[in-house]
């Protein structure tokens, strides 16, 4: 299976000169007491991408390397400036599965082929601290890059990388920039080999038959572009959210399920901005989408809610093997969970579903209304979303306590979501109005979503205790978190009208259509 390395490295460039000077004098960085000149390699990379370069376009890069310590295949992923995670995967002919596997979401249908071939003549010293440690490594490399296709033009040039040690604090960066500076080294302008090699080796452009015209100056943005770039921020993070996922990064799951929800709520928010007729068979989709990824992610809320109300048992009372069962509950749907996740995410009804968000990007169904100046527009979608909100807060007040009321206060739960997502949208638009408006909906949503998680556990700890009762356990413990999480219920209750009322201040309102 692959492997994930975490790389911190700074490139630098000294000018147009295909042949390396020797790297710099590092002897003298404060921290390093010996410098380790490593035998020269010379690295050959082939880069793959789609035919219209949809990692390029992410940033993420796919290279299969001859040569050095670390030949195989490299995916590399962004995670901030001068950041990259590499995943690593053994030589073979083909791209490997689960690299192919990783970029889906980006790649779909679209073939994986050679775009690029790099080689690299590196010459390497290691930094080292007093005990022997490697706190960076620095290197030069003469490089040369051949486009593979469209043309096979060839670029050179040298570069210069300065890359962290594992346990190295990224300060160590900027002690030595000051060195590498003065023996004539700039930051590079290109963040890869790949970026630079495909900048370098593109096409001439044809040539202008004449001038055009400079461009007019651009106004403020209409409310349909305001959407929109909502819209396409959250369609970016599902895609993004899919990698991190198949990754099984900690909290992925419920970062793509928020990106989902938010998509599916902006189009019904915004739908005098975004035709419906078009939107709501796309977050019918998402609908499906969120659902399947709550599989998970509920198993995730629910496991850790009861493992912490298994700790508040004191020992005396805490009777039968409750944590035993309750980890092997978790463990089962985690399983379960996991790999129904993944067919999901290879299957065709999703990658039709992100295809459909390119094209509504592409050639977005814009109302009239999209023309407006986004400030009265948005208030106003804001302000229908909370009024429906308020009836569904009244109804379930009004409810009596059992589980009629449950269902209307998960109702209500819902709608606070929906306005909160609302206004978040809105902040670049209404500034911090929107933004106090949404964390006050927040408030709501936050007690009506302990009360739900409640009703959660309540429904997992009666299915635990016929599990229990069946093996001939004691289901005392489970029969007393039940109870325990009913007297949580009715408290988020009792709290839920003050909450409200402060919330739902007529002030915070006016201050939307200001």
């Amino acid at each position: 299976m692959a492997d994930t390395v975490r790389e911190i490295e700074r490139k630098y460039e000294a000018g147009d000169s295909a042949d390396a000077p020797p790297l710099p004098d590092l002897s003298q960085v404060a921290g390093v007491a010996t410098v380790a000149a490593q035998e020269p390699a010379e690295l050959d990379a082939v880069y793959y991408d789609t035919a219209d370069r949809r990692l390029a376009a992410a940033g993420i890069t796919l290279r299969r390397r001859t040569g050095g310590t670390d030949a195989g295949w490299h995916l590399k992923l962004p995670v901030a400036p001068g950041t990259r995670d590499e995943i690593r995967a053994p030589l073979s002919p083909d791209v490997p599965r689960a690299l192919a596997a990783l970029v889906r979401s980006r790649t779909r249908h679209a073939r994986l082929t050679p775009l690029v071939r790099i080689v690299s003549r590196r010459e390497v010293h290691l930094l080292l601290d007093e005990h022997g440690g490697v706190l960076a490594e620095a290197s030069a490399d003469e490089v040369t890059a051949d486009r593979l296709a469209d043309g096979g033009r060839t670029a050179h040039w040298t570069e210069f990388e300065l890359e962290l040690g594992k346990d190295t604090d990224p300060g160590f960066l900027d002690t030595v920039e000051p060195h590498l500076r003065a023996a004539g080294l700039r930051p590079s302008k290109a963040p890869s080999k790949l970026s630079r090699a495909l900048a370098e080796t593109e096409t001439e452009p044809a040539p202008r038959e004449k001038r055009k015209r400079r461009p007019a100056k651009r106004g403020k943005p209409t409310a349909g572009e305001h959407v929109l770039a909502y819209v396409r921020a959250q369609a970016e993070a599902v895609v993004t959210g899919d990698l991190d996922v198949r990754r099984d990064v900690d909290d992925s799951v419920h970062q793509m399920r928020v990106a989902t929800r938010r998509l599916r709520s902006a189009f019904r928010t915004f739908g005098k901005v975004l035709d419906r007729e078009v939107t709501d068979p796309i977050g019918a989709e998402l609908k499906w989408l969120a659902g399947e990824l709550g599989v998970d992610r509920d198993r995730e809320v629910l496991s850790a809610r009861l493992r912490e109300r298994v700790d508040e048992v004191p020992g005396t009372l805490l009777l039968g093997p409750v944590r035993a069962r309750l980890r092997r509950w978790a463990a089962a749907r985690h399983v379960g969970a996991r790999k129904r996740l993944i067919s999901v995410l290879d299957s065709e009804r999703y990658l039709a579903l992100l295809d459909t968000l390119d094209a509504l990007l592409a050639a977005p169904p814009l109302l009239p209304a999209a023309a407006d100046a986004p400030r009265k527009t948005i208030a106003k979608a804001v302000l229908r979303d909370y009024r429906r909100l308020a009836r569904r807060v009244e109804h379930a007040l009004a409810t009596e306590a059992g589980p009629g009321r449950d269902t209307a206060l998960h109702e209500a739960r819902k709608a606070a979501k929906r306005v909160r997502y609302a206004a978040e949208a809105a902040k670049p638009a209404l500034g911090k109005p929107a933004k106090r408006f949404a964390r006050r909906m927040k408030s709501v949503q936050s007690l009506l979503g302990e009360h739900q998680d409640s009703v959660m556990a309540r429904e997992a700890l009666r299915a635990l205790a016929i599990q229990a009762h069946a093996a001939g356990e004691s289901t005392y413990t489970l029969g007393l978190l039940h109870g325990r999480e009913e007297a949580l219920a009715a408290a988020y209750e009792r709290e839920l009208p003050d909450v409200w009322r402060k919330a739902s201040a007529k002030r915070h309102r006016a201050a939307l259509r200001a």
